[in-house]
């Protein structure tokens, strides 16, 4: 008997582990929150904690071998060869406040390279999904980004540091300069929902500083497997190290490197 495409069974397992988090977070969404702080403005809830541990347990048991990175200190070595980068639920502010905008995202990365992608966003029940070289899909429609070649009808997003209080790299400075330069800019509080929307077509493009490798790993493949380009601030190819990122539908993508060169 053929044995089964290890691609199906990761990218399976990365849709079960996001539907139960969003299982979940739809059934506590609107009660009243007990909100604990890991930084000044960095919010963790139970949901997010809950959220975690019924990813990590769909993972451990299907591949047990694995390791495995997540936002909420769920972490462990493994083989050392794969990699599951989790962010239980991304926009938990949102979610503490009964803001319809939050996601669950879970990507598998072998030999640090991402292969397996998927973001849930619960009350709509949008699931996109992406296996490395199989495109990108959202509820099983296939995803192509914008065809949109000018950035100043280009409609983008972004988001803000947890330092941005202290630290002068906060994003402010870029963002003004976008402001003057593209068609529109939404902030909507969860990375991974942004750049998924830029692999959709929704945003033609994101930037933001700061993110962490959870909040980038799976809708970073989403949205090079709808065609559009993942980089950081400098141009060079993202990857699980880097930071501050640009994407967007290749298209607009020099132009966008071009503003935040200018600052």
């Amino acid at each position: 008997m053929t044995p089964p495409n290890p691609e199906a069974r990761y990218l399976a397992t990365a849709i079960a582990a996001c539907r139960a988090a969003g299982r979940i977070q739809r059934a506590a969404f609107g009660a009243a929150q007990v909100v604990e702080h890991k930084g000044e403005i960095d919010l963790v809830t139970r949901i997010d904690k809950r959220s975690e541990a019924a990813i990590v347990r769909v993972i451990s048991r299907a591949f047990p071998a694995h390791g495995i990175l997540a936002e909420e200190g769920g972490a462990s070595d493994g083989d050392g060869e794969h990699l599951w980068v989790i962010d239980p639920l991304d926009g938990t502010t949102n979610y503490s406040r009964g803001f319809p905008i939050f996601c669950s995202s879970v990507a598998l990365a072998r030999d640090g390279r991402v292969i397996v992608g998927a973001v849930y966003h619960p009350l709509l029940d949008e699931l996109f999904t992406a296996v490395r070289g199989l495109g990108a899909f959202l509820n099983g429609k296939r995803l192509r980004v914008s065809a949109q070649g000018r950035l100043d009808q280009a409609f983008l997003a972004t988001g803000f540091p947890y330092d941005i209080r202290r630290s002068r790299r906060n994003n402010i400075a870029n963002f003004a300069r976008f402001a003057t330069r593209c068609l529109a800019i939404r902030r909507a509080g969860a990375a991974a929902l942004d750049l998924s929307y830029v692999a959709a077509g929704r945003f033609d493009g994101f930037w933001e500083l700061k993110l962490r490798p959870w909040d980038i790993a799976a809708a970073s493949l989403m949205v090079e497997e709808a065609g559009g380009r993942i980089t950081g601030m400098g141009g060079r190819a993202w990857h699980l190290g880097v930071r501050d990122v640009v994407a967007s539908n290749a298209r607009i993508h020099g132009q966008m490197l071009g503003v935040l060169r200018a600052g």
